[in-house]
Protein backbone atom coordinates (compact mmCIF):
# COMPACT_ATOMS: atom_id res chain seq x y z
CA UNK A 1 0.00 0.00 0.00
CA UNK A 2 3.24 2.23 1.10
CA UNK A 3 3.81 2.55 -2.97
CA UNK A 4 0.88 3.34 -3.99
CA UNK A 5 0.91 6.88 -2.20
CA UNK A 6 4.53 7.25 -2.38
CA UNK A 7 4.56 7.88 -6.20
CA UNK A 8 2.35 10.50 -6.34
CA UNK A 9 3.79 12.01 -3.68
CA UNK A 10 7.25 11.70 -5.60
CA UNK A 11 5.44 13.27 -8.67
CA UNK A 12 4.09 16.48 -6.75
CA UNK A 13 6.97 17.66 -4.78
CA UNK A 14 9.96 16.63 -6.76
CA UNK A 15 12.57 19.56 -6.76
CA UNK A 16 16.19 20.83 -7.45
CA UNK A 17 18.26 21.76 -4.84
CA UNK A 18 15.01 21.60 -2.13
CA UNK A 19 15.93 24.54 0.38
CA UNK A 20 19.51 24.15 -0.67
CA UNK A 21 20.78 25.31 -4.61
CA UNK A 22 23.77 24.38 -4.25
CA UNK A 23 23.23 21.27 -6.79
CA UNK A 24 21.04 21.78 -9.27
CA UNK A 25 20.62 17.83 -9.65
CA UNK A 26 19.41 17.00 -6.61
CA UNK A 27 15.74 15.41 -6.99
CA UNK A 28 14.12 14.31 -4.03
CA UNK A 29 10.46 13.52 -2.97
CA UNK A 30 10.02 16.12 -0.76
CA UNK A 31 10.63 18.23 2.78
CA UNK A 32 9.75 16.66 6.18
CA UNK A 33 10.01 17.81 9.35
CA UNK A 34 8.90 20.90 8.62
CA UNK A 35 12.36 22.28 6.92
CA UNK A 36 12.87 22.42 3.29
CA UNK A 37 16.43 21.77 3.67
CA UNK A 38 15.29 17.85 5.01
CA UNK A 39 14.52 16.06 1.85
CA UNK A 40 12.33 12.73 2.27
CA UNK A 41 9.50 11.19 2.84
CA UNK A 42 7.16 10.71 5.90
CA UNK A 43 6.48 7.18 7.08
CA UNK A 44 4.85 7.49 9.42
CA UNK A 45 5.10 4.98 13.15
CA UNK A 46 7.56 2.17 12.86
CA UNK A 47 6.71 -0.86 14.70
CA UNK A 48 9.23 -2.89 16.23
CA UNK A 49 9.76 -5.89 18.74
CA UNK A 50 10.20 -5.51 22.31
CA UNK A 51 11.60 -1.21 22.61
CA UNK A 52 12.31 -0.96 19.17
CA UNK A 53 11.03 1.05 16.32
CA UNK A 54 10.12 5.09 16.26
CA UNK A 55 7.19 6.66 16.40
CA UNK A 56 6.82 9.70 13.37
CA UNK A 57 9.28 8.33 11.22
CA UNK A 58 10.43 9.76 8.17
CA UNK A 59 12.78 8.36 5.70
CA UNK A 60 16.03 11.06 4.34
CA UNK A 61 17.51 11.38 1.17
CA UNK A 62 19.14 14.67 1.61
CA UNK A 63 20.36 17.24 4.07
CA UNK A 64 21.78 20.78 3.66
CA UNK A 65 21.50 20.12 -0.70
CA UNK A 66 23.39 16.63 0.42
CA UNK A 67 22.26 13.37 -0.92
CA UNK A 68 22.41 10.23 1.13
CA UNK A 69 23.97 7.28 -0.55
CA UNK A 70 20.64 5.20 0.50
CA UNK A 71 17.35 6.61 2.46
CA UNK A 72 17.87 6.89 5.74
CA UNK A 73 15.02 5.77 8.46
CA UNK A 74 15.08 8.38 11.36
CA UNK A 75 13.31 10.29 13.72
CA UNK A 76 12.85 14.24 13.07
CA UNK A 77 15.44 14.87 15.56
CA UNK A 78 18.03 13.01 14.18
CA UNK A 79 17.26 14.25 10.93
CA UNK A 80 17.76 18.28 12.25
CA UNK A 81 20.78 17.58 13.94
CA UNK A 82 22.25 15.57 11.08
CA UNK A 83 20.67 18.43 8.53
CA UNK A 84 22.32 21.05 10.80
CA UNK A 85 25.71 19.53 11.11
CA UNK A 86 26.12 19.04 7.21
CA UNK A 87 25.10 22.70 6.95
CA UNK A 88 26.88 24.52 10.03
CA UNK A 89 30.15 22.10 10.45
CA UNK A 90 31.03 19.63 7.29
CA UNK A 91 30.35 21.95 4.65
CA UNK A 92 32.76 24.52 5.90
CA UNK A 93 35.39 21.94 7.19
CA UNK A 94 35.19 19.91 3.82
CA UNK A 95 35.43 23.26 1.85
CA UNK A 96 36.35 23.06 -1.92
CA UNK A 97 38.54 19.74 -1.27
CA UNK A 98 37.03 17.71 -4.46
CA UNK A 99 34.84 19.76 -5.99
CA UNK A 100 33.00 19.81 -1.84
CA UNK A 101 30.80 16.57 -0.94
CA UNK A 102 28.33 15.29 -3.09
CA UNK A 103 27.02 12.60 -1.30
CA UNK A 104 26.97 10.90 2.21
CA UNK A 105 27.47 7.31 2.07
CA UNK A 106 25.59 5.93 4.46
CA UNK A 107 26.84 2.32 6.39
CA UNK A 108 23.77 2.00 8.62
CA UNK A 109 20.62 3.62 9.82
CA UNK A 110 17.65 2.19 11.38
CA UNK A 111 17.43 -1.31 12.15
CA UNK A 112 16.58 -3.42 15.43
CA UNK A 113 19.45 -4.40 16.96
CA UNK A 114 21.82 -4.61 20.47
CA UNK A 115 24.70 -2.28 20.23
CA UNK A 116 27.73 -3.71 18.31
CA UNK A 117 25.42 -6.48 17.61
CA UNK A 118 26.42 -8.06 21.02
CA UNK A 119 24.07 -10.83 22.33
CA UNK A 120 22.53 -9.74 25.76
CA UNK A 121 23.68 -5.94 25.15
CA UNK A 122 21.60 -2.85 25.48
CA UNK A 123 19.88 -1.77 22.42
CA UNK A 124 21.35 0.50 19.92
CA UNK A 125 20.22 3.67 19.30
CA UNK A 126 19.85 2.62 15.83
CA UNK A 127 16.41 0.73 17.23
CA UNK A 128 14.92 3.72 18.16
CA UNK A 129 15.53 5.56 15.28
CA UNK A 130 18.40 8.34 16.93
CA UNK A 131 21.26 7.01 14.94
CA UNK A 132 23.16 7.72 11.49
CA UNK A 133 26.07 5.84 10.23
CA UNK A 134 28.87 7.45 7.88
CA UNK A 135 31.77 5.38 5.91
CA UNK A 136 32.96 7.95 3.74
CA UNK A 137 32.16 11.34 2.15
CA UNK A 138 31.26 11.34 -1.80
CA UNK A 139 33.01 14.04 -2.82
CA UNK A 140 31.26 15.76 -7.03
CA UNK A 141 35.03 15.18 -8.35
CA UNK A 142 34.27 11.43 -8.13
CA UNK A 143 36.74 10.88 -5.26
CA UNK A 144 35.74 10.57 -1.49
CA UNK A 145 37.42 10.85 1.85
CA UNK A 146 36.88 7.42 3.66
CA UNK A 147 37.27 7.11 7.37
CA UNK A 148 38.71 3.53 6.82
CA UNK A 149 41.02 4.59 3.91
CA UNK A 150 42.11 8.25 5.21
CA UNK A 151 41.85 8.41 8.88
CA UNK A 152 45.09 9.48 10.46
CA UNK A 153 46.77 9.92 6.59
CA UNK A 154 47.51 13.55 5.08
CA UNK A 155 44.87 16.10 4.57
CA UNK A 156 41.77 14.40 4.06
CA UNK A 157 42.32 12.79 7.66
CA UNK A 158 42.92 15.73 9.14
CA UNK A 159 39.37 16.62 7.58
CA UNK A 160 37.83 13.47 8.95
CA UNK A 161 39.22 14.77 12.68
CA UNK A 162 37.62 17.68 12.07
CA UNK A 163 34.57 16.62 10.99
CA UNK A 164 34.72 14.25 13.93
CA UNK A 165 35.41 16.66 16.63
CA UNK A 166 32.79 19.34 15.25
CA UNK A 167 29.72 16.61 15.50
CA UNK A 168 30.62 16.35 19.46
CA UNK A 169 28.08 18.49 21.02
CA UNK A 170 25.34 18.76 17.76
CA UNK A 171 24.65 14.78 18.75
CA UNK A 172 24.90 12.92 21.99
CA UNK A 173 27.39 10.04 21.31
CA UNK A 174 29.68 10.81 18.55
CA UNK A 175 32.22 7.28 17.57
CA UNK A 176 34.74 6.50 15.64
CA UNK A 177 38.26 5.03 14.66
CA UNK A 178 40.08 4.52 18.24
CA UNK A 179 36.97 4.03 20.06
CA UNK A 180 36.93 0.68 19.70
CA UNK A 181 37.43 -2.04 16.55
CA UNK A 182 33.33 -1.50 15.72
CA UNK A 183 33.91 1.92 14.49
CA UNK A 184 37.46 1.79 12.59
CA UNK A 185 35.34 1.87 9.08
CA UNK A 186 32.54 4.66 10.12
CA UNK A 187 31.37 7.57 11.87
CA UNK A 188 28.29 6.55 14.64
CA UNK A 189 26.22 9.75 15.01
CA UNK A 190 23.11 9.68 17.52
CA UNK A 191 21.27 11.54 19.52
CA UNK A 192 20.79 9.98 22.37
CA UNK A 193 21.11 12.33 25.76
CA UNK A 194 23.67 11.82 28.49
CA UNK A 195 23.79 13.05 31.90
CA UNK A 196 27.31 14.32 31.73
CA UNK A 197 27.01 16.00 28.04
CA UNK A 198 27.72 13.72 24.88
CA UNK A 199 30.22 10.76 24.73
CA UNK A 200 32.77 11.50 21.96
CA UNK A 201 35.50 9.07 21.40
Amino acid sequence: MRLAWIFPVFLASCSFGGGDKDDPELVTRGAVCGDPSIQGVVVGDVPGNGACGIANAVEVDAVGGVLLSTPATMNCRTARTLNAWVKNDMKPIVGKTGGGVRSLKVAAHYVCRTRNHKRGARLSEHSKGNAIDISAFLLRDGTDISVLNDWGTGKRGKILRQLHGSACGPFGTVLGPGSDGYHRDHFHFDTAEHRNGSYCR
